[in-house]
């Protein structure tokens, strides 16, 4: 790295496909300039996200080719753009999450709901995010972070955190109600703790037994296999694995009036749903779509209040590849982070 003013090292999805067929280089790249209203950042720490695997698998369409995935990005502010130095300073620490723009003036951001925008654009799939040295930040979506958390610890917090408070919220979860998780990864593990600090009795279906002795040393009430039924009936239910067979076990064990919250962005097809067995008796199925910026807000001024066990796996940075594969196999319970 010759600074910020130089090159860096950073990875790019050059041929979108199976991660075991290395769609990603390692490469030298120029480090961009902030433009107005931006922030460049050297990364502290970036976290492993499904949604980088998607990327880097073809599962998502290519938005920008040769893109640099990451989007869950702890970084120091190294230079400003114009127009941000009365907010920013050289030396601030910031989060740089998924959601990167939106118009602000479309029916969607008019009522709140700039996740839904049509223009909306996205770090490491729209623009080059954290699998870098240094990555850039609009300064109007840069977080500040909360006290009390290391770096690695951060990274997982502004996506997979955030993704699965909105999630949480999506699944209508009455006060007290029963929570069923299916799939226990880095999104799940986080939401998982603040269901059970808000009193919720939380039940986690997952394949993986690392996963199960995780989510019980959390706290939760039961931990069983992926598709099992859990041993109560459920108020709601997310589910945090990409799988769409899931969609059936989670919707018959929900409760009447209860809710499935699909929180990823991407699901393998849903089996044909049996009307009387998985939806009568007014069950619903909701999608999780990206984030607003107050979803983001309100989730880490609430891991600034209830501190968050984040379980992380540090990678270095030219081990981000193996890190996605690790993913796509399951060799870790909680969240990959890589370190540069």
């Amino acid at each position: 790295m010759s600074g910020a003013d130089g090159e860096m090292t950073a990875w790019r999805v050059l041929r979108p496909g199976p991660i075991g067929g290395r769609p990603m280089d390692l490469v030298r790249a120029p480090v961009r300039a902030p433009g107005d209203r931006e922030l460049l950042v050297r990364v502290l720490a970036c976290g492993v996200c499904r949604t980088d695997l998607h990327v880097a698998e073809g599962d998502l369409p290519v938005h920008r080719t040769g893109v640099v995935p990451g989007h869950e990005v702890v970084g120091e502010v190294v230079a400003l753009g114009g127009g941000v130095g009365e907010w920013f300073a050289i030396g601030d620490r910031v989060g740089v999450a998924w959601l990167r723009h939106t118009c602000g003036v479309c029916k969607y951001c008019r009522r709140g709901a700039e996740n839904l925008c049509p223009e909306s654009r996205y770090t490491g799939w729209d623009a080059d995010g954290g699998y870098a040295q240094f990555t850039t930040v609009p300064a109007d979506y840069a977080h500040p972070l909360p006290p009390g958390y290391a770096d690695a610890e951060l990274a997982p917090l502004l996506c997979a955190g955030i993704i699965g408070y909105r999630a949480l919220r999506r699944a209508a979860l009455p006060l007290g109600g029963r929570l069923g998780i299916y799939g226990f990864g880095g999104s799940a593990h986080l939401a998982a703790q603040v269901a059970l600090a808000r009193g919720a009795e939380v039940h986690v279906m997952t394949r993986d037994p690392k996963a199960r002795e995780l989510a019980l040393d959390l706290g939760v009430a039961s931990a069983q296999g992926a598709a099992d039924p859990p041993p109560v009936a459920l108020d709601a239910a997310i589910l945090f694995a990409p799988v769409g067979d899931l969609v059936l076990p989670a919707m018959a064990a929900l409760d009447r009036g209860g809710v499935l919250s699909i929180a990823g962005i991407h699901l393998t097809d849903i089996p044909a749903l049996n009307y009387q067995r998985h939806l009568f008796q007014e069950r619903e199925i909701r999608s999780v779509t990206a984030n607003t910026r107050a979803d983001a807000r309100e989730f880490l001024a609430f891991a600034a209040e209830h501190h968050l066990d984040v379980t992380v796996h540090p990678y270095p940075l030219d081990g981000a590849d193996r890190a996605l594969t690790d993913l796509a196999h399951g060799k870790f319970a909680g969240a990959a982070v890589l370190m540069p």
